[in-house]
């Protein structure tokens, strides 16, 4: 039977990488995942990225090892030639079957029960006291408490896209509707199709968005050559407006983050009006429209133009600290510019993550995802079990010479402010040419 079966070598497998022919291996198998790119829950960037490649330590971080049994109707009936196996992977795959066996990726405590309680609590007091109180500060306090619930719903949010969060998949969806659009304005299709690409591509500068945010801000000089984002499609372009922007980028890095959640609707809505295939895109769009006609019923409600001002830029500003915890975990660690490989996944998904430290209490203010090191090895993995599994992570990388980062809080933030700064000075450096903009040089030239 050995020699009845046909056999490609990897630079064939290679040249199956055509949106109408993707090819991938798993397990040493072969799969013809063509016609599968629409309909993948996950996305079509996943296939996209990996099409050609061995996906064994991809697939099997974000399925089930159950789920290989559904693999067969893909099998185009050939094998992988010398398919070979890492000892980095082998011990991978070892400890993810452990963690397998010891249920700790269906054992959720009770976190998610915890956290909607907390969301509709800062939610219905946020609201109560702008309706009820004509105390300015109340009236701001609330704008804080009405932030930190969408913090929360983006904890949950982010959870329940990763693994099935509440009882059914049902649920999970009116989870998704209720909280992340009616409530939070974002669009989940356009957080799931973002935050999967991250996870494939992590720190990969022309396939990961969350490396993405030019012209305003650049983390490497690598930008300076004007690369191609394989995620927008487009070229993100060095030029006079982005250097202007990029060489202040120290100064302007926590402001930015502080207001990037208008991004977010924006990036929600084009998503929505724009792309082609989005999955329930009309009740999606219900959800956001339901969240600016609450949100902005809500703004009027305050008796002046200032307190109504004030209490938007509090709202975005306080849910701002999300999207800075989440650039301490990636900004400051290693960068690349290729396309993700499945034969080194594991280890870009380590040397492009940092954990931070702190005290079992103060998970709540991470939102899980300090442990952001093993949340990218085992991204089903509930939360809560993030802490047990880390010294196994510590012992793996170990082994295998992986760098494992882990910082304080207060580390992390020199650490980034440190890139940050680094990039802005040699984007100050006039020996780095750029394509002239003649318009933007003469607005911006004294």
């Amino acid at each position: 039977m050995e020699n009845s079966k046909k056999y490609i070598s990897e630079e064939e497998l290679k040249t199956h990488n055509k949106r109408d022919d993707i090819w991938i291996s798993i397990l040493g198998k072969v799969y013809n995942v063509s016609k599968w790119v629409d309909q993948h829950p996950g996305g079509e960037l996943p296939l996209l990225y990996f099409a050609g490649q061995d996906v064994t330590d991809v697939f099997l971080a974000y399925h089930p090892i159950s789920s290989t049994q559904y693999l067969n109707r893909f099998f185009n009936g050939y094998f992988l030639k010398d398919y070979k196996v890492s000892d980095t992977s082998k011990d991978y795959r070892k400890l993810l079957l452990e963690f397998q066996k010891m249920g700790l990726f269906n054992k959720k405590g009770h976190i998610v029960s915890i956290s909607m309680f907390v969301i509709v609590m800062l939610f219905l007091v946020g609201v109560y006291g702008v309706l009820k109180s004509d105390c300015f500060w109340v009236h701001m306090v609330c704008g804080v408490l009405l932030g930190l619930s969408w913090i929360q719903i983006g904890w949950i949010g982010h959870d329940s896209s990763h693994y099935q969060a509440l009882v059914t998949p049902m649920w999970n969806r009116v989870m998704h509707f209720v909280m992340v659009n009616c409530i939070a304005g974002v669009s989940i299709s356009w957080w799931k199709r973002s935050h999967n690409a991250h996870h494939i591509a992590c720190n990969s500068l022309e396939f990961d968005p969350d490396m993405q945010h030019m012209p305003f801000m650049a983390v490497s000089t690598k930008f300076f050559n004007s690369l191609t984002s394989h995620f927008y499609d487009k070229k993100l372009k060095f030029d006079s407006i982005s250097r202007f922007f990029i060489s202040r980028q120290h100064i302007t890095f926590y402001p930015i983050f502080a207001f990037l959640r208008i991004f977010f609707y924006v990036q929600s809505f084009y998503l929505l009006l724009f792309k082609r295939k989005v999955p329930n895109r009309s009740k999606e769009l219900v959800g956001l429209l339901v969240f600016w006609i609450w949100y902005s019923f809500l703004i009027s409600c305050l008796p002046t133009w200032i307190e109504r001002i004030s209490f938007a830029v509090i709202t975005l500003a306080v849910t701002g600290i999300q999207q800075f915890q989440f650039s301490l975990n990636h900004l400051s660690c290693e960068v690349y510019v290729d396309p993700p490989k499945g034969n080194d996944w594991l280890e870009k998904q380590v040397i492009g993550s940092l954990d931070i430290s702190c005290s079992p209490w103060m998970d709540w203010f991470h939102g899980g995802l300090q442990f952001q090191i093993e949340h990218h090895l085992f991204p089903r993995m509930p939360r809560c079990n993030l802490r047990k599994i880390a010294p196994f992570v510590k012992d793996l990388c170990k082994k295998h010479d992986i760098p494992y980062k882990c910082a304080s809080f207060w580390e992390a933030n020199v650490m980034t402010y440190t890139t940050v700064r680094a990039a802005a000075l040699a984007a100050s450096d006039r020996s780095n040419l750029v394509p002239r903009n003649l318009v933007w040089e003469t607005m911006t030239t004294h």
